[in-house]
């Protein structure tokens, strides 16, 4: 038996947050961990993915450069060289999974690696030993969801965590990509843009991040996507793969009739489960829902056993590793006696990193109509922006929404850099700032958040170029 103030149990962004933060505030810790600390964001999610889609970015950039008064010698024309993108990613997620190991070592965090089993006394069993803290954190993550008819072989059939881990010395020529939601649109915009075949079939109205972002902004990513080649089918139901020789027949229906198409590859991407089983949450008396999450009390994290808390993908809030982080925060500051302001989880920052970005924060239009508010939208496309057409990217829009004489309600972005562009807005929402308040704030020129000034102005009834 070994006492800690704290014993975090799952080292992904929730995880390894809580215990640095624990740790700075002067509490022992102990992070159990079975695999590598970093957890599917460092190793098979955000970075990796991310890294592939700046890989896809300056392949698209290459491939036009001569927009750019850029000349190629005659006769080169630039392909895709998988196996050095996976190599440059690799390369990023070892040395940040160095960098974590050697903060954690220097905040003298005690790692234990093994899978941890809450016991009936609320300690962690791990590789024959006990740690007992006065405090514990649940923070297991997720997995990728299968269903039937689409049994994951890691090699013709994949999900996420293999496509980020991929050692195959070429990409494959057709994909399925089946799911349009954030992981299936960033894959398909990576797949699209190194000219891989590409067909995205979701089961929703809507092909392309039916869920989440505002139809407007989706809507200019589903168009850019067609434009580029990919192959949409929305309200698309997936039948049973069938393998063959050559490939995999993927029979699917939408309201047109029923098709089928051959593929090398199919990447399964409908979502994610949390890990809650062979946890010891019952044994424990943690509570856990009919879909696995563990449940919490929204306002402090803790679980319905005194003591024990839980954050990240293992609870049913938003599944993103800066949330995780905003939770672990929450939850430690708790286990130190201290009274922190709840995560306000409609009001996070969203981000899909595909070609062009999309990003928000806050209600969408039909969310605050539903919500009852007296709505006023202003757009403001890209298309106009100095800074957009320099960089060759005007594909794109700024559209907020807000209470008429009201606060902003929500923000929402689509274009380049829309990740860098979207903290203005998220500020300005969760602070309930009006349109005229940000509208009056300067704003360099020439810059891509030029549009966010020029969108708040217009609410006054004026308007500089737009």
């Amino acid at each position: 038996m070994t006492d800690y103030d704290l014993v975090v149990l799952g080292g992904g962004p929730g995880g390894y947050a809580a215990a640095l933060y624990a740790a700075s505030a002067g509490l022992s810790v102990a992070l159990v961990e079975q695999e590598k600390v970093g957890g599917t964001c460092l190793h098979r999610g955000c970075i990796p993915a991310k890294a592939l889609l700046h890989a896809a970015e300056v392949f698209r950039t290459v491939s036009h450069a001569a927009e750019h008064g850029v000349k190629l010698p005659p006769g080169v024309t630039p392909e895709p060289d998988w196996p050095a993108a996976n190599t440059r990613k690799t390369g990023i997620v070892n040395q940040l999974h160095r960098g974590l190991s050697g903060l954690l070592k220097r905040r003298k965090v005690a790692v234990v690696n093994g899978h941890g089993r809450l016991t009936a006394d609320g300690s962690v069993a791990v590789q024959g030993q006990t740690l007992r803290g006065r405090a514990t954190i649940l923070c297991t993550g997720s997995v990728p969801r299968s269903i039937p008819g689409m049994e994951v072989d890691g090699v013709r059939v994949v999900t996420s965590d293999h496509a980020t881990n991929s050692e195959a010395d070429r990409l494959p020529e057709r994909v399925a990509v089946v799911g349009g939601g954030v992981i299936g649109a960033e894959f398909a915009s990576v797949y699209t843009d190194l000219d891989v075949r590409t067909t995205l079939l979701e089961a929703l109205e809507h092909g392309v991040l039916p869920i989440g972002p505002d139809r407007d902004v989706a809507d200019v990513l589903a168009r850019s996507l067609r434009k580029r080649g990919t192959t949409i089918h929305a309200q698309a139901r997936v039948g049973t793969l069938e393998h063959t020789g050559d490939g995999i027949i993927v029979p699917f229906d939408t309201p047109k009739g029923s098709e089928k198409i051959e593929v090398d590859q199919v990447l399964v991407s409908i979502g994610r489960r949390p890990v809650t089983e062979d946890v010891g949450a019952e044994e424990a008396g943690v509570r856990v829902d009919e879909r696995g999450f563990v449940e919490v009390d929204p306002t402090t994290l803790q679980t319905s056993r005194p003591g024990v808390y839980a954050i990240g993908d293992c609870v049913n809030t938003p599944g993103l590793a800066h949330v995780a982080y905003a939770e672990a925060v929450v939850a430690v500051e708790r286990i130190l006696g201290e009274d922190p302001p709840p995560v306000d989880y409609a009001k996070v920052p969203w981000v899909v990193y595909t070609h062009p970005e999309v990003a928000w924060a806050g209600l969408t239009e039909a969310e605050a109509r539903a919500a009852g508010y007296d709505v006023v939208v202003h757009k403001h496309p890209f298309a106009g922006n100095g800074r957009a057409m320099i960089l060759g990217e005007t594909e794109g829009m700024v559209k907020i929404v807000a209470q008429r004489d009201g606060p902003l309600l929500g923000f929402h972005l689509v274009g380049a850099w829309a990740s860098e562009l979207l903290h203005e807005g998220y500020l300005a929402v969760n602070w309930e700032a009006l349109p005229d308040e940000v509208g009056r704030l300067i704003h360099a020129h020439p810059s891509l958040s030029e549009a966010i000034g020029e969108t708040m102005i217009t609410f006054s009834g004026r308007s500089l170029h737009g």
